[in-house]
């Protein structure tokens, strides 16, 4: 028996390959409902109810969608097309159904100061690289951050500049600077915040008001008077002007080296009384605690009593009112009873 030829293996080879794959063309009764800008496809052909029911439920279903699939995506090809980096890409048209999101569209970020003048002024934003080159150490570092390159917080000797007075440490004043960038940068990060919520916009000291009040305007120059070097000392006060009230006051300390007598008295006191068995009363507030005790005891008394009628003398009972009952008393005696 002579061995098949090459080409009737191939053939049979084919033909069974063919057979395993499914065709690209799906036919439908109903045309399906197409929304490519959304990838959508609607199917309007009603179900096979005994295949649904009766055959293996999970096969029909995968049968079902991959048709559906085959035909959305026959409908894509038909799209214009472009190449993007060695990939076809497929140019979508304009969603027609709108579906529903749980939350809003998120509205466009508001421009900062620094966008608004850069836009005025036609400042175009260049992107720098991250690492830059370190001379100090001969590699390339970060830019910002950890173990960046020329970090002259790590420098063990700073020198003085001329104009500097010796005594000062330059170290703690390095600090104090990196403080004040970092304490001005977040006040900026929250007057953008404000700006873009349209909210009040804090100031330095002060909040800003629409209708400052006399107390508020006197407490906006008192701060402004000490934001001077010398903290208000050498500032000139105006003919009528008042100090403002509610502006806080200094505590004032027992100086650490002084009057020995009074703070031995003082210690001698607190032992004192810590030592004393009976607690110590005051007698005013006491009395004040008493007095008041009995006010509101009458008053609540007050509230308790039935109310007189009107006219006629009347009680609220609806009897004329003939006065307190006094008790009968011997001749010449007076009352021998006594009002209660």
């Amino acid at each position: 028996m002579a061995a098949p030829a090459i080409e009737e293996v191939l053939a049979r080879v084919e033909k069974d390959e063919a057979a395993k794959l499914k065709n690209i063309t799906v036919h439908k009764e109903l045309e399906l409902e197409f929304d490519l800008g959304n990838l959508l496809a609607f199917d309007p052909n009603p179900l096979n109810t005994r295949s649904y029911h009766h055959e293996k439920r999970a096969e029909f279903l995968c049968s079902l969608a991959r048709d559906n699939t085959q035909l959305l995506i026959n409908q894509l090809w038909t799209l214009p097309t472009e190449r993007v980096t060695e990939t076809i890409v497929a140019k979508l048209p304009e969603p027609t159904t709108r579906l529903p999101r749980e939350k809003p569209v998120p509205k466009p970020r508001p421009p900062t100061r620094w966008e608004e003048f850069a836009k005025l002024k036609g400042i175009q934003k260049k992107k720098k690289t991250n690492l830059v080159w370190d001379d100090v150490h001969k590699e390339w570092r970060r830019r910002w951050g950890y173990k960046r390159a020329k970090d002259d917080t790590k420098e063990w000797l700073i020198e003085v500049p001329v104009t500097a007075d010796p005594n000062e440490d330059q170290f703690a004043k390095r600090q104090t600077a990196k403080k004040e960038r970092v304490a001005k940068n977040e006040l900026n990060r929250l007057r953008n915040i404000a700006r873009s919520e349209k909210g009040k916009v804090p100031g330095i000291g002060l909040t800003p008001t629409s209708q400052p009040s006399k107390q508020e305007l006197g407490k906006a120059m008192h701060v402004a008077k000490l934001s001077t070097a010398s903290m208000g000392r050498f500032q000139d006060r105006l003919p009528k002007e008042k100090e403002p009230k509610n502006m806080g006051k200094k505590r004032k300390f027992q100086p650490l080296i002084g009057d020995f007598t009074a703070e031995k008295n003082k210690q001698l006191e607190i032992l004192k009384i810590m030592d004393s068995k009976k607690p110590s009363l005051d007698v005013n507030k006491a009395v004040n605690r008493q007095m008041r005790e009995e006010d509101a005891e009458a008053a609540a008394k007050r509230r308790k009593m039935p109310k007189k009628g009107g006219r006629g003398g009347k009680n609220q009972g609806g009897k004329k009112g003939k006065g307190p009952a006094r008790a009968k008393g011997g001749k010449g005696k007076g009352f021998a009873g006594k009002r209660k």
